[in-house]
């Protein structure tokens, strides 16, 4: 375990991003699984915004031709995944699959299952709690160490966990990012549709170019494309990531 005193941030961590063909299907999924809800936002069919009641702030975006995870390999991996906490995992499993997603594999303490659009995620056990709350984002990498201290200097989130092959930023109970270690990683090539990225974070910046210039200081690479309020970055590990800011 560390703990890092607090550090200047480059951004904050605005929304998690899932790639998805169907994005309205997926809202409806998280929304009766996990009670988020939709935030209104500009009229975009392209993307839809959910507020998790704990925190998080998730975004939905259409991918047309979206190419699902097929977990636990390589070869169409998953990027990244989304940790709840449930008071039962058997009775949230069986309503998960109710509701459209496929149970993968079963565990004592955790179910791994797959959203509608693919995406893997872990029901863990918290029986103390009667609620589905959102844990953490866990992303895949070949070097969780690394690639936590990214994070950390982006965010300006502290190292909370550090062991063989895993790491964490940020405290348990407000919107940690979690790194695990993976074998013969396989990075996204955004944009290409064959790999695709499943899932970025959005950080929110104040000032854009100055922000570009210290992502790029501590490892990020900028990639092409861009709008009129967002640039995308690849962080150390090849995975996208936007810088956003306010118009």
């Amino acid at each position: 375990m560390t703990s890092e005193p607090g550090r200047r941030a480059i951004g904050s961590l605005r929304a998690v991003a899932l790639d998805a063909p169907d994005i309205d299907r997926l809202a409806t999924f998280y929304e009766q699984l996990a009670g988020w809800q939709r935030v209104p936002d500009d009229d975009d069919d392209e993307w839809i915004t959910l507020g998790t009641g704990d925190g998080w702030r998730m975004g939905l975006q259409r991918a047309i031709g979206h190419v699902p995870p097929r977990w636990p390999g390589q070869d169409r991996p998953q990027q990244a995944h989304l940790d709840f906490r449930v008071p039962d995992i058997d009775a949230a499993a069986e309503r998960a699959r109710q509701l459209g997603a496929t149970v993968l594999r079963r565990g004592e303490r955790w179910h791994t299952l797959a959203d509608p659009a693919g995406h893997p995620f872990d029901l863990c056990l918290n029986p103390d709690d009667p609620r589905t709350t959102l844990m953490g984002v866990m992303l895949d990498c070949p070097d969780a160490k690394a690639l936590s201290h990214f994070y950390a200097e982006l965010l300006g989130k502290p190292v909370t966990y550090e062991a063989d092959g895993a790491a964490m930023i940020g405290q348990d109970g407000a919107q940690p990012v979690m790194f695990q270690q993976v074998q013969q990683y396989t990075a996204p090539r955004w944009p290409d549709p064959a790999y695709p990225q499943q899932v970025h974070l959005d950080v929110t910046v104040q000032d854009v170019n100055a922000a570009e210039r210290a992502a790029l200081d501590i490892g990020a690479t900028r990639l092409d494309g861009a709008g009129p309020n967002w640039r995308v970055y690849a962080d150390p590990a090849g995975k996208p990531f936007c810088l956003v800011w306010t118009v």
